[in-house]
């Protein structure tokens, strides 16, 4: 496996040296909606990972301009609420022309609030499990996520954790080539055996540079044609 130092330079080749390449990592785009710093309110959480949900193969600047549509539409976002939609809600939602009408999205927003409704049981608050939750098993936290949610596959929500500010690697096309191309996996990471081996790579280039996932991440995007 190729050291970050290795990794790093490479990015740095591509982009005209060390000032270009952090002039790059730090213009990029981190969501028009913002649900304020952390600590984040579990209605926060459930607002993120709902929006991100309807983002996910959708135009993202449409949903963050219909994002107070949505508020409304689901009750000001309240967990408790939200957990208990029904039939007849749904019948007003997929009538409703403040949102995007998808059906199975619209399901998802119940289905996440039991699961914040679950990690408020057992730590408190959603910031609480998330946050509490070891870098070092950051894939632990997206299996779970994506057991106990609903729509939140691994990039989903990685980029919900993501814009909330949790250090996160997101298994993007580019950042998928710099792991081949380091000899961390072979092919885009879907086994458990294969997701293992990138949390691995990860927590060794951290401690191998000091920085957290996301940075990692990102220099790998910037480290490989395309990105």
């Amino acid at each position: 496996m190729e050291k970050f130092s290795t990794i790093y330079h490479r990015a740095c080749e591509r982009y005209g040296g060390e000032e270009a390449l952090a002039a790059k990592l730090s213009d990029h785009y981190i969501g028009g909606v913002d649900f304020g710093p952390a600590p984040m309110r579990d209605d926060r959480w459930l607002a993120n990972f709902t929006m991100r949900i309807f983002q996910a193969g959708f135009n993202w600047s449409i949903i963050e301009k219909k994002w107070d549509g949505f508020e409304s539409a689901f009750w000001g976002i309240k967990i408790d609420r939200c957990a208990q939609l029904d039939l007849y809600d749904m019948e007003a939602l997929t009538s409703n022309k403040a949102i995007v009408r998808n059906p199975k999205k619209i399901k998802t927003v119940a289905v996440n609030a039991q699961m914040i409704q679950a990690m408020r049981d057992e730590k408190g608050s959603a910031e609480t499990f998330i946050r509490d939750w070891p870098s070092e098993d950051y894939i632990g936290l997206l299996n779970y996520l994506g057991k106990h949610g609903s729509h939140l596959g691994a990039n989903t929500a990685s980029y919900a954790l993501r814009f909330a500010g949790i250090p996160s690697f997101i298994l993007t096309r580019d950042v998928t080539a710099a792991l081949i191309h380091a000899g961390v996996i072979d092919k885009p990471a879907t086994s458990k055996t294969a997701k293992r081996a990138v949390q691995a790579a990860f927590n060794a280039w951290t401690r191998e540079c000091g920085k957290d996932h996301t940075y990692i991440s990102r220099v790998l995007a910037f480290s490989i044609d395309g990105g």
